[in-house]
C-alpha cells in the first residue's frame, strides 16, 4: 500500500519563511507566514500566490484590491480586516477567528470557509462563484447586491443573512442554522429545507404584507 503521507509531502510546495513586512503592491509567491503579528500593515494591492498564513494576527491589515491565489489562512485572528475590491481564487480560511471582514466589491472564486467564527462578513456587491461554508459560525453574512453562483452552507450557524437585491444561482442553504434573513426577496434561486421555510414564514408574510390571524 502506498505511503500517502509521503505522497502528500511530495505534492506540497516548498514555501520559504516570510520575514516581511508586507508592502503595498508587493508580489509574494510560495511564502510561509507563521506566528507573525502583521497588525496594521498596509498590504493594499498585494498579490499572494501559493502562500500559507498560519496563526498570524491580521488586525487592521489593509488588503484592498489585493489578489490571493491558491492561498490558505489557518487559525489567523483579526478584529477587523479590510479587503474590499479584492480577488480571491482558490483560497481556504480554516479555523480563523475574525471580527469584521470588509470584503465588499470583491471577487471570490473557489473559496472555502471551514470552522472558526466570523462576527461580520461583508460581501456586499461581491461576485462569488463556488463558495463553501462548512462548520463555521457567522454572526452576520451580508450578501446584499452580490451575485452568487454556487454557494453551499453545511453545518454552520448564521445569526443574520442579508440578501437585499442579491442574485442567487445554485445556492444551497439547507445546512445552515439561520437565525434571521433580511431581504427575503433575494432568496430567489436558493434551496432551503421545509423547516427553514416554516421559520422564514413570518418574514415572508411581512415582506408580502400578509396579515396572519
Amino acid at each position: 500500500m502506498p505511503d500517502r503521507s509521503r505522497q502528500d509531502a511530495h505534492r506540497a510546495p516548498h514555501r520559504d519563511p516570510f520575514t516581511g513586512p508586507l508592502e503595498p503592491g508587493a508580489d509574494v509567491d510560495l511564502a510561509s507566514f507563521e506566528d507573525l503579528d502583521l497588525t496594521g500593515q498596509d498590504a493594499t494591492g498585494v498579490t499572494l500566490v501559493d502562500c500559507a498564513l498560519v496563526r498570524c494576527r491580521l488586525d487592521g491589515v489593509r488588503m484592498g484590491h489585493a489578489r490571493l491565489v491558491d492561498t490558505s489562512l489557518e487559525q489567523v485572528t483579526a478584529g477587523e480586516l479590510h479587503t474590499p475590491d479584492a480577488a480571491w481564487q482558490g483560497v481556504e480560511l480554516l479555523d480563523c477567528r475574525l471580527g469584521a471582514v470588509q470584503a465588499y466589491g470583491s471577487t471570490w472564486t473557489r473559496v472555502t470557509l471551514r470552522g472558526g467564527k466570523t462576527d461580520y462578513l461583508n460581501l456586499r456587491g461581491a461576485k462569488i462563484t463556488d463558495l463553501r461554508i462548512d462548520g463555521a459560525v457567522l454572526g452576520d453574512l451580508d450578501l446584499g447586491d452580490a451575485t452568487v453562483r454556487r454557494l453551499t452552507i453545511t453545518g454552520s450557524r448564521i445569526g443574520r443573512l442579508a440578501l437585499h437585491r442579491s442574485t442567487l444561482t445554485e445556492v444551497d442553504l439547507r445546512g445552515a442554522d439561520l437565525s434571521g434573513i433580511e431581504g427575503v426577496d433575494g432568496l430567489a434561486g436558493a434551496t432551503i429545507s421545509e423547516q427553514q421555510l416554516l421559520e422564514l414564514a413570518p418574514a415572508m408574510a411581512d415582506h408580502l404584507r400578509i396579515t396572519v390571524t
